[in-house]
């Protein structure tokens, strides 16, 4: 497994921007597949973006998709969530996920990824 470590959330108004960094202990990051997800209080954990490890493609959840952008930075063993125009419902506390073999191709599931980061707390609201 890989130890991750999770910062950048806060408090933002509506139509406001964040940008999540998820820093990992692995020596190669671009071996894992990585993903992000949610939970609101009282709900289920989303998952919201990822990236398969064995083809590099990215995937989203409708909610997020055209706001949200998931990246990474192999040098920095660090991964990304950019999220814009964010909404009240996007409130949650947020986790990032990985693991060497993960397919997203047709969803995006907690029980592919071993490895959590601990959560940042997101919270948006005028």
């Amino acid at each position: 497994q890989v130890q991750l470590v999770e910062s950048g959330g806060g408090l933002v108004q509506p139509g406001g921007s964040l940008k999540l960094s998820c820093a990992a202990s692995a020596r190669r990051l671009d071996y894992y597949g990585i993903g992000w997800f949610r939970q609101a209080p009282g709900k289920e954990r989303e998952g919201i973006s990822c990236i398969s490890s064995s083809d590099e493609t990215t995937h989203y959840a409708d909610s997020v998709k055209g706001r949200f952008t998931i990246s990474r930075d192999n040098a920095k063993n660090t991964m990304y969530l950019q999220m814009n125009s964010l909404k009240p419902e996007d409130t949650a506390v947020y986790y990032c996920a990985a693991d060497p073999v993960v397919d997203c191709s047709v969803r995006i599931e907690s029980q592919f990824f071993g490895s959590w980061g601990q959560g940042t707390q997101v919270i948006v609201s005028s």
